[in-house]
């Protein structure tokens, strides 16, 4: 089968089209026929984790080791990256029961990566669900990574509805899935992002969108129960005044300073910051396949590319300027 493979960490150029072996699927696994897959910011950190250092990792120091372990310090242990994806399985395993061939289904791998083929395995129990079916391949494989994280972290704050949320970073694959999910949880909610991907955010459902070049939303004097930094682009310090009582300050990624603010204004104070990780479970895809079909999220395709052209993708969301996701096609020109 054709993979798109790295053998060495660095630019897009060290993507390179191969003939590698066919998986398997072993008794509890599904051979997925991929379809549709995408570039996300794990792809990139992936591809070029050598130069990645702890300064600029966005996680504590003990998850940028492991995470060195994981992926191979000095070059890749895994080749083929793509972390999310859309197919139709192929065949099972003989102790699968959730799933037959010919379901059409989407799906996360996580840091395991492999969406980048023509082919993947994964078990039965992984996340793997139904695609949904108002959905194109190319449309739901841009939404597992997002919409997951986006979910597992908001369902952490209990949003109710009337409240107030911002979204530090509104324009990512999990900020724009976070605005439509606070959305639906009945949230009123700001999005900051860049000018460029205004009219995309307020496409997404956002009542209100921020220019961060040309307004500090910490100085305008409104105040949110929840604001969710993304990138943490932001400070517990420059943010309080811009909470409510009660209100909490949110990071999808974070450093020792945050956890040593979340423990401290946890003992101290009203406002508080928490550190949460997201796991990515199989009940969740299940939950934003059915939002999806209930037409509360959805997904926007900025530029599609084939699995040929997965390295000239890559230099284009390197280049910083999609509005929306960059989906790879994965031809099959009809082969059994």
């Amino acid at each position: 089968m054709k993979a798109i493979v790295y053998t060495k960490y660095g630019p897009p150029d060290v993507l390179e089209l191969k003939d590698v072996e066919k998986p398997a699927p072993k008794d509890n696994e599904v051979l997925i026929r991929v379809h549709a897959t995408s570039v996300n910011f794990g792809d990139l950190l992936a591809r070029n984790f050598k130069d990645i250092s702890p300064g600029k990792f966005s996680m504590p120091l003990l998850f940028w080791f492991f995470a060195k372990m994981y992926f191979g310090f000095t070059k890749p242990k895994i080749t083929i990256l793509g972390n999310e994806f859309a197919g139709q399985i192929e065949s099972a395993g003989k102790d699968v029961n959730l799933f037959k061939k010919g379901d059409q289904v989407f799906g996360y791998l996580g840091q395991n990566m492999g969406a980048y083929a023509e082919y993947l395995c994964m078990p039965e129990d992984g996340c793997v669900a139904i695609k949904p079916a108002n959905m194109t391949y190319e449309e739901a494989a841009i939404v597992p990574y997002g919409a997951i994280m986006a979910l597992n972290l908001l369902r952490k704050m209990n949003i109710q509805s009337g409240q107030k949320v911002l979204v530090n970073g509104a324009s990512g694959g999990i900020g724009s899935a976070a605005v439509q999910i606070a959305k639906y949880f009945g949230a009123e909610v700001t999005g900051v992002c860049s000018a460029p991907r205004l009219e995309f955010v307020k496409s997404l459902g956002a009542d209100k969108v921020i220019d961060y070049a040309k307004e500090d939303f910490t100085q305008s004097g409104e105040t949110y129960d929840l604001i969710f930094d993304i990138l943490g682009k932001s400070s517990f310090s420059g943010c309080k005044s811009s909470l409510k009582q009660n209100g909490r300050y949110l990071l999808a990624s974070f450093k020792m300073k945050q956890l040593f603010q979340m423990l401290w204004t946890k003992m101290a104070g009203t406002k508080r910051v928490i550190c949460a990780l997201a796991i990515d479970k199989q009940e969740d895809l299940i939950f934003i396949k059915e939002l999806i079909e209930a037409g509360k999220i959805k997904s926007f395709i900025d530029r599609r590319y084939l699995l040929e052209q997965t390295a000239e993708a890559h230099r284009y969301v390197d280049l910083g300027h999609k509005k929306g996701n960059v989906v790879i096609t994965v031809e099959h020109n009809n082969k059994i």
